[in-house]
C-alpha cells in the first residue's frame, strides 16, 4: 500500500511538473536585429521613398540622385544592378560606403 501511495505521488507531481510553464522570461525570444537596406538586394525605390535612406543616397552619390531616370525607371533595380550604367558613381567602393550607411538605419516595412 505505501509502494502504491508513494507511485501516486510521484506520478502526480511529475505530470504536474511537466504541465508548468517555463518562466516568463524564458517564453520570450529575444527580438529579431532590425534589418538593414542592402545595395545589392533592395530596390532602388523602397530607399528613395524612406528619408534616412534618401539623405544617404543625396549625400554620397548626388549625381545619381539627380538623374530623374534613376528616380523612376530605376526603381525596380538595386543599387548593385544601377552600378552597370553608372560605374563611377557606383563603384565598389562607393556601393561599400553606402552599404555602411545602411548599416546604422533600420529598413522600414
Amino acid at each position: 500500500m505505501r509502494k502504491t501511495l508513494f507511485a501516486i505521488t510521484l506520478a502526480s507531481l511529475a505530470g504536474s511538473t511537466l504541465s508548468m510553464s517555463p518562466p516568463a522570461a524564458a517564453q520570450t525570444a529575444p527580438a529579431a536585429p532590425a534589418a538593414h537596406y542592402s545595395v545589392k538586394d533592395t530596390p532602388a525605390g523602397k530607399l528613395i521613398d524612406d528619408p534616412a535612406a534618401a539623405a544617404i543616397l543625396q549625400k554620397l552619390i548626388p549625381t545619381v540622385w539627380a538623374n530623374e531616370q534613376f528616380k523612376t525607371a530605376g526603381r525596380d533595380l538595386t543599387l548593385k544592378a544601377i552600378q552597370q550604367y553608372e560605374p563611377d558613381a557606383l563603384s565598389d567602393e562607393n556601393l561599400a560606403k553606402i552599404q555602411a550607411e545602411f548599416d546604422k538605419i533600420p529598413a522600414k516595412g
